[in-house]
């Protein structure tokens, strides 16, 4: 009874997100072309598309990555591997703490500490935003992959004399990769979709944007404002843009399931 109960719970979870994504690719896919997909967004009528929030994203994404996967594991490692006591139990609860933070508080704390100092807008500012919404997911999915590495593997490796850090990098990280792979592209995902902390941060931008230190745009935000708009051809614009958002997020997941993918 159990085992069938657990299968209709599986079924129903699958079902819902099937669904989602058919009507996503119902309503979206319509207003897709590849002129939609390179082109910059312009006024009602007149066409245009999402090229500028697609860079954007990626700009974004790639920021986010490059700040927060690294402090993330090694948060994690340090958790796992090397602390103890008060000083790791206290780190643990404030990584507990910052993943049940809303988002929004995040953008707000950003805009006070980056935003407002620099005096305008940036893609750096969104990308430190998103980071600290990665690094505490990063952390603890990281110290849990870590644990569950066999402790015979570190026995092993110390009773041949390799020091501690040559364990941890050496036996440790490369057992768990895998995990925490996946615990990253769990965050990712969770980022990507993020559209309060880039409002008080990166804003947006109608143009290509290159540079660090400006406004840029993002396929959130983009959604964000199209559905918000009167206009059924943004409206069907923002369906489109959000199809494309959930096929990254599923492309990104796919590429990084075959790469870790465990060969025996």
């Amino acid at each position: 009874m159990m085992t069938t109960l657990t299968a209709l719970c599986t079924f129903a979870a699958v079902g819902i997100l099937l669904l989602i994504l058919a009507y996503i690719s119902w309503r979206g896919v319509g207003s897709l072309s590849f002129r939609f997909l390179i082109d910059s967004p312009r006024p009602v009528g007149e066409g245009g598309g999402i090229g500028n929030a697609i860079l954007g994203s990626l700009v974004l994404l790639a920021l986010a990555s490059a700040l927060g996967l690294p402090i993330g594991i090694g948060v994690g490692v340090y958790l796992s591997e090397i602390g103890s006591g008060r000083l790791a139990a206290g780190v643990r609860f404030i990584t507990d703490t910052l993943t049940g933070i809303p988002s929004i508080v995040t953008g707000v704390f950003v805009y006070a500490i980056v935003v407002l100092p620099m005096k305008h807008f940036s893609a750096l500012s969104g990308g430190i935003a998103l980071a600290l919404v990665m690094i505490p997911i990063v952390a603890r999915t990281t110290e849990e992959m870590l644990n569950l590495v066999p402790h015979s593997l570190r026995e092993g490796a110390l009773a041949l004399g390799a020091p501690q850090w040559r364990v941890t990098l050496g036996v440790v990280l490369p057992a768990a990769a895998s995990g925490i792979a996946t615990g990253a592209m769990l965050a990712i995902a969770r980022v990507s979709g993020e559209t309060a902390p880039l409002l008080f941060t990166a804003f947006g931008s109608r143009f290509f944007s290159y540079y660090l230190d400006q406004p840029i745009a993002s396929l959130t935000v983009l959604i964000y404002n199209y559905a918000i708009s009167p206009y059924d051809e943004w409206h069907a614009q923002a369906w489109a843009a959000t199809l494309v958002l959930v096929t990254l997020i599923l492309g990104i997941n796919i590429v990084v399931r075959i790469l870790t993918r465990r060969r025996f």
